[in-house]
């Protein structure tokens, strides 16, 4: 029976290649209930002792997926990788059976733009992301980065000499550079909110937002 979107803890992941299950594990983690799904049975049998329940099923056939209900879940994964007709019948399947949260991996942007016409709700491209984030790391100064959609990102970084002993409300970082700085963490202290009034000390770290090329640029100023 299906349960109420506050309090349901279930997700379908279809795909338990080292993606899929990477994921799924972490969310079992978490206490999350999972049912782990793939045509192979020997990726079944590897996670059975791992996951709350998994069955080997082609995720393309329609009464396979009913057959495990399937349209009660509130979210589901379609972690396949390399099968691309695969990963977008799976996923068009789902949207049919008006599953209200689809996430899906795409393997490349052109994929990842199907799985969205075809319904998903939510593309995920970890490949791409990863790649993009250690390129963010080893060509500059960030110490952590994370794109939130195209375009935008945030970004970790030492806080630079411009804004060491001077009020954030005074160095007019966003006019300057085009960012917010929006958290501080201090040696030895967690992170805070910045506010107009923060005063950044050398050897600070910060989390500033905006723009991709603002950020970029930003983690450059020494």
């Amino acid at each position: 029976m299906p349960r109420s979107k506050t309090d349901d803890k279930r997700v379908l992941v279809i795909g338990l290649g080292r993606f899929g299950s990477s994921l799924a594990l972490e969310l079992v983690a978490h206490d999350w209930e999972v049912l782990g799904m793939d045509s192979s049975p020997r990726l079944v049998q590897t996670y059975a002792d791992s996951l709350t329940h998994t069955v080997v099923a082609d995720a393309t056939d329609e009464e396979a997926l009913r057959q495990v209900d399937a349209q009660d879940f509130n979210r589901a994964v379609v972690a396949i990788g390399t099968h691309l007709e695969e990963s977008i019948l799976a996923t068009s399947l789902l949207v049919d059976m008006g599953v209200p949260h689809i996430w899906a991996k795409a393997i490349s942007r052109r994929h990842g733009r199907i799985l969205q016409q075809v319904g998903a709700h939510h593309v995920v491209l970890p490949e791409h992301d990863m790649g993009e984030r250690v390129a963010h790391l080893l060509s500059g100064r960030m110490l952590d980065y994370v794109e939130i959609e195209e375009g935008f990102a945030l970004g970790k970084t030492r806080a630079p000499n411009a804004l060491i002993g001077r009020r954030l409300g005074d160095t007019r970082v966003r006019a300057r550079y085009g960012i917010t700085v929006v958290s501080i963490k201090r040696h030895g202290e967690e992170f805070t909110y910045a506010t107009e009034d923060t005063v950044p000390q050398k050897g600070d770290v910060i989390v500033v937002a905006g723009r991709t090329s603002h950020v970029e640029r930003f983690a450059e100023v020494t």
